[in-house]
């Protein structure tokens, strides 16, 4: 097992080792709170890397190569943000349309009914 000190170098070779050979490789992330580390490990039985770091600056990196791993895992890539159109330029003033937003119900917040207080006897 061999540790890398490079997450550049971690990241490549994680993703590397992937694509060598996609059904026998495994990853695993371990976090040991008591301590503060960050353990990543993926091995394909014949190699194995691993990555250990106490910093939280890697947190934004691992979830990055946790996305790009589960994207090739499900051999699919994510679909980028919808591009909005660009409004054409009218000089005219457009009329102002009524809001399509709809006022919130009066009920419970949570969803659930109301329940009717028990009338007391007299």
């Amino acid at each position: 097992m061999v540790y890398i000190n490079s997450w550049q170098e971690y990241q490549d070779a994680a993703e590397a080792l992937y694509m060598k050979s996609p059904h026998t490789t495994r990853y695993c992330v371990k976090w040991k709170a008591s301590e503060g580390k960050l353990v990543l490990k993926i091995t394909d039985n014949v190699s194995c890397i691993k990555f250990k770091t106490y910093s939280s600056i890697f947190l934004n990196r691992f979830e990055a190569l946790n996305l790009s791993l589960m994207e090739k895992m499900q051999n699919r890539q994510v679909a980028p943000p919808p591009v909005q159109a660009a409004e054409p330029s009218d000089p005219a003033p457009r009329a102002s349309t009524p809001s399509t937003v709809t006022p919130a119900a009066s009920g419970p917040v949570s969803g659930g009914v109301k329940k009717k207080k028990p009338k007391k006897k007299k």
